[in-house]
């Protein structure tokens, strides 16, 4: 840390907290810090949050973590298929990619989409197609079948024995930037849960379930078991909480708390969420203990919230 300009809750660090330095960025992970770090240089050399969010996320699909990007754990049938989606606050902008393959920087095709279609999702080969034509960096997928013959032989040898949900098994950069403008970015990238159906899709791409951002009121993103989040439109409502008057980490726990109201007591959800509102407050809060990474002018670090 050089140098705290940071305000924490009462209670304890992990609390989250609030700051007038701007840039602020949140994300999910220890893995996030380089790249918020990477966001950090991009707003200060004058570029925009939206811009920041990209290039931090770019920086993590690149990283070779074996989580996310081209490095990220296959598929049931042996192969690596992608989600992402990025979020403008101003003019309430978006675009997504979903179980796209062979594509080194999904959340720049995601970004594509929403500068260069009418659209917002695009989905398995047509979001490839769509990435090839606009001269996305790719790798070649001709050799799939045989991918998938070998991966089938030794699959009870490599499947993951961790629990579904946890970090040995996939994850998720998820980055949530607030400009000195007061403008709100955020984005999400994976390859999703190891051993997934092909074709299976997670909440990282889907707006309100794996990131949602008003500009008016703040943003939030999600990791973990995507299907324990998309069906109740998580983030969507953090930022609703947020806009009720509740901080953001009163807002993430507040969601968590009403997931555990309908599903079975003993369920491992594996669910955790950043947040960030127009204020400067941030906050993340998880079923399980969350390390996430929170970066501004002077100060980078992996906070830990507490289990909810």
């Amino acid at each position: 840390m050089i140098g705290s300009q940071i305000t924490f809750a009462e209670d304890e660090k992990s609390d989250g907290g609030r700051t007038e330095k701007r840039p602020l960025i949140i994300s999910t992970w220890p893995f996030g810090k380089p790249g918020n770090e990477v966001a950090l240089k991009t707003v200060e050399a004058g570029k925009s949050t939206l811009d920041a969010v990209e290039a931090g996320i770019r920086h993590v699909e690149a990283s070779g973590n074996q989580t996310v990007g081209l490095s990220g754990k296959p598929n049931a049938a042996g192969f690596a298929q992608l989600d992402a989606c990025i979020m403008h606050g101003p003019g309430h902008k978006a675009g997504s990619v979903a179980a796209i393959e062979g594509i080194k920087h999904p959340i720049s095709v995601a970004r594509r989409v929403m500068e260069k279609t009418p659209h917002v999702m695009l989905a398995g080969d047509g979001a490839r197609w769509f990435a090839l034509q606009e001269g996305f960096e790719s790798i070649d997928i001709s050799e799939r079948p045989k991918k998938v013959k070998a991966w089938k032989k030794e699959q009870k040898q490599r499947r993951s024995e961790a629990p579904a949900g946890s970090a040995e098994n996939h994850d998720t950069i998820t980055m949530l930037v607030l400009g000195p403008d007061g403008t709100l970015s955020g984005g999400c990238s994976t390859s999703g849960l190891a051993d997934k159906l092909p074709g299976r899709v997670g909440d990282s791409p889907i707006l309100g379930g794996g990131l949602y951002v008003d500009n008016k009121v703040g943003a939030a993103g999600a990791t973990g078991i995507g299907e324990n989040v998309m069906r109740y439109c998580a983030t969507f409502m953090i930022v609703e909480f947020m806009r009720q008057g509740l901080s953001p980490t009163d807002a993430c726990k507040k969601i968590i708390e009403r997931i555990k109201s309908y599903e079975p007591e003993n369920k491992n959800l594996a669910i955790n969420f950043i947040a960030i509102d127009k204020q400067g407050r941030f906050g993340a809060a998880g079923t399980d203990k969350f390390p996430h990474s929170v970066t501004y002018p002077g100060f980078s670090e992996v906070l830990t919230a507490d289990a909810v």
